[in-house]
């Protein structure tokens, strides 16, 4: 069984009347991030032999191997908080695209390097599980930040005709294409200048 053979938008269902155990989940989980981290491939087999965990316990948590890839992928990341509604707005996109330091964050937070290329080669290899990370994970990190520009509209501080989500994309974009394209490392100091006066540019844009 490989991820190319389940169904990405399975669902991780629970039996009726039997608590998830969170021990072993965290066991499976674990596994999983052991393998893509050696650069395999994750298989039933492999998942199961490095968990210690037997295959009708992990179909019983994750009938797709796909949403579990995508969940192993996540680890070390979370969702912000909501931003208040008097913060400057300039500010929580700096912030919010890690360009406070001199480190490349929004791209890259919580990973290793190692991990971070681990993660494009898997997601560009396969759609299905580019997609299930991309709506179980990633796009709900976007919604702080997302939420924050909205309010700015509302406000009368932004363009009432803003689309954020482009916005956020054109600055998430430029971040990617520094480390995915231009083979640059994400701590290079000229990377975060980079990413700054891109932030500068698009910000131009936005203000009302």
């Amino acid at each position: 069984m490989t991820v190319a053979e389940v169904d990405a938008g399975a669902a991780v269902r629970r039996r009726p009347g039997r608590p998830r155990d969170e021990e072993m989940d965290g066991q499976i989980v674990a596994a999983t991030l052991e393998i893509i981290d050696a650069g395999q491939d994750v298989t039933v087999s492999r998942v199961v032999a490095g968990s210690g965990v037997s295959r009708a316990a992990l179909y019983r948590r994750w009938p797709s191997l796909t949403t579990l890839i995508a969940a192993a992928l996540d680890v070390g990341r979370t969702i912000p908080p909501e931003y208040p509604d008097d913060v400057d707005l300039r500010d929580a996109l700096i912030d919010g695209f890690g360009l406070g330091g001199s480190s490349v964050a929004l791209a890259v937070s919580g990973y290793s390097e190692e991990r971070f290329r681990q993660r494009i080669r898997l997601v560009m290899s396969d759609r299905a599980l580019q997609k299930a990370y991309w709506q179980s994970h990633v796009s709900r990190r976007r919604v702080p930040l997302l939420n924050a520009l909205r309010s700015g509209i509302e406000r009368g501080e932004l363009r009432a005709d803003l689309d954020v989500e482009a916005c956020f994309d054109a600055i998430a974009g430029t971040a990617y294409y520094q480390i995915v394209v231009r083979g640059d490392r994400m701590d290079d100091p000229a990377v975060a200048a980079r990413l700054r006066s891109a932030v500068e540019v698009v910000w131009r844009g936005m203000v009302a």
